[in-house]
């Protein structure tokens, strides 16, 4: 089972954010700019937040607010779900279906190493399955 350090390794540590005062607007265009589900939320530096597609149709469009003028902080989700290097796919699988969350933070000491999504989760674990499963093919055929 990967650990939240190798997959950042495969991935990158690369996080797209906004500020806390930018709009619901700039946030959902930036998200759709590039092709991504969330942006985390810092305000100097600090992580406050994360903004997602999500939030934008629960908190934004169902309630008829205008997402021009809407700031990010009056609907991102500030209940921050994270983990650290050492926790397993499996360890973040479990989180995120037991939160319904489709993103989890990686951070250690406050520090924001990274970010992980559902999708990220799921590719690496049908790889392992992949090799796993080469790997009995190839034990039988030797057989």
């Amino acid at each position: 089972m990967a650990t939240v350090a190798q997959l950042l390794e495969q991935k990158g540590h690369n996080v797209e954010s906004i500020a806390p005062h930018a709009t619901v607007y700039d946030a959902i265009r930036r998200m759709s700019d590039l092709d991504i589900g969330a942006l985390v939320v810092l305000d100097d530096g600090k992580v406050v937040g994360v903004i997602t597609e999500r939030d934008y149709a629960r908190n934004v469009f169902l309630k008829g607010k205008a997402s021009p003028t809407t700031p990010v902080r009056d609907v991102m989700a500030d209940d921050i779900l994270f983990v650290g290097r050492d926790k397993t796919t499996r360890d973040c699988m479990a989180i995120m279906t037991g939160k319904r969350t489709r993103h989890l933070l990686v951070m250690e000491d406050d520090e924001l190493l990274g970010i992980l999504s559902i999708g990220d989760l799921v590719r690496s674990i049908v790889a392992e399955q992949d090799m796993a499963i080469e790997q009995l093919e190839q034990y039988i055929h030797r057989g």
